[in-house]
């Protein structure tokens, strides 16, 4: 259960500074330009929120409609969102750690897995990586093996796993 001082809402160009600077903190060894984060929350505002711990940024997530089984590049600008996207992509998520173990990444995942019904995708995909795949799997994400990703997950890390989440459209 979230405090009352902690809440999650849409992102706003005016917090872009502070979204790199936790992505920096959290990612650093996943790099991305602040322009490239930029252009995320650009091509789709409605999957781009920020995490507020006592009204002061504490995490973001970037998500996106997108090709089921392709990844986007890090650090590399999208260009435009796919017309055929199929799947409902989590480009990033990253909390500060003051936010662990408080039920933020879990709320955040439900209300994007809301949203992607919503929006009529059946899957969600991801990259996990930084040791993750224990918090996706209880996200009801599960790793596929896919070879032909396995250069563009080898530029994030050895570990990086592609995860996909199967939606039951029957449910709200």
């Amino acid at each position: 259960m979230l405090h009352r001082d902690i809440a999650w809402r849409a992102m706003s160009g005016y917090d872009l500074d502070a979204v790199f600077d936790i992505a920096n903190k959290v990612h650093p060894d996943f790099f991305e330009a602040r322009e490239v984060l930029a252009e995320r929350h650009e091509l789709y505002r409605n999957g781009c929120y920020l995490l507020e711990v006592s009204e002061k940024p504490a995490g973001y997530v970037l998500s996106h409609p997108w090709r089921l089984g392709s990844l986007p590049e890090l650090n590399v600008p999208l260009g435009a969102l796919p017309e055929d996207a199929d799947t409902y992509y989590i480009h990033d998520i990253a909390l500060l750690p003051l936010t662990r173990g408080l039920g933020a990444a879990g709320q955040i995942i439900e209300a994007l897995t809301k949203h992607a019904r919503v929006m009529g995708f059946a899957t969600m995909s991801l990259v996990a990586v930084n040791g993750s795949l224990a918090f996706w799997e209880r996200q009801g994400f599960c790793t596929s093996d896919r070879p032909e990703l396995a250069d563009k997950l080898a530029s994030y890390e050895d570990a990086a796993r592609y995860m996909i989440k199967d939606l039951d459209q029957t449910r709200a």
